[in-house]
């Protein structure tokens, strides 16, 4: 897809006009033309990443069909990170990236991508603890996890989204000296409900993603245990 002299100067005066957050919006096609629809970024940290606001998704839908995704990186190189990537094939359409200083552009398509376990940038809601324990249950077990819509802070707003929903994913609960690989583990990090998860693979070793780290392999021990509120194992093993 190509995009319009027209259409490149519309989306970068809006990225201009909100450097240094990340901008974004959506171009659709209305009435047989390709239209530029810009939305509200509503990321708690929007100078890093940004959240496409729903609704606006929504309003842009309703008058015609969403065809691209766009936003900037007011501090990078507009080529996508493997976050963008991950965005990219999870919305099905194409991503345009705009440097606000440089004016230069970038651009990807849906396409077969998979992240490392190990190394993740963290983005919330899209590379996050859980998104890690999908991806690993889906490839190393064939399990498909619920892609549950989840938001920074969460919990904060009182959401136990862990706790009211890994029943319907095939998880029980079992006591913490039955650990075994391949058991999830549910963390209060900081907060009153369950708000990370991670992997145990065996020999106090766990998988996961803390906030504002990259995604590694961690010794199971020390704070982890303590701040340990369920251990889950699912039903098919």
């Amino acid at each position: 897809m190509k995009l319009s002299p027209t259409l490149k100067a519309e989306i970068l005066a809006h990225a201009k006009a909100d450097d240094p957050r990340e901008m974004c919006g959506l171009i659709h096609v209305v009435k047989g033309r390709r239209r530029y629809f810009p939305c509200r970024n509503i990321a708690a940290t929007p100078d890093e990443h940004f959240v496409l606001d729903p609704e606006d998704y929504a309003s842009a839908e309703d008058l015609g069909e969403v065809v691209a995704v766009v936003h900037s990186h007011p501090t990078t190189q507009p080529q996508p990170s493997p976050a963008d990537q991950i965005g990219c094939n999870n919305s099905g359409v194409p991503w345009f990236i705009v440097n606000p200083k440089t004016e230069a552009w970038g651009y990807c398509e849906p396409a077969d991508f998979e992240l490392p376990y190990v190394g993740r940038e963290f983005v919330f809601g899209m590379v996050d603890c859980y998104s890690l324990v999908r991806d690993w249950y889906k490839r190393e077990w064939g399990l498909e996890l619920a892609d549950f819509n989840r938001r920074d802070g969460f919990w904060e707003r009182g959401e136990n989204l862990y706790v009211e929903n890994y029943k319907s994913q095939g998880f029980r609960q079992i006591a913490l000296d039955e650990l075994q690989h391949g058991d999830a583990i549910l963390m209060q990090l900081g907060a009153d409900l369950p708000n990370h998860a991670a992997i145990y693979l065996g020999e106090q070793q766990i998988l996961h993603h803390v906030q504002k780290r990259l995604s590694s392999r961690d010794v199971y021990g020390g704070y982890y245990v303590k701040s340990t509120a369920m251990v889950l194992r699912h039903e098919s093993r």
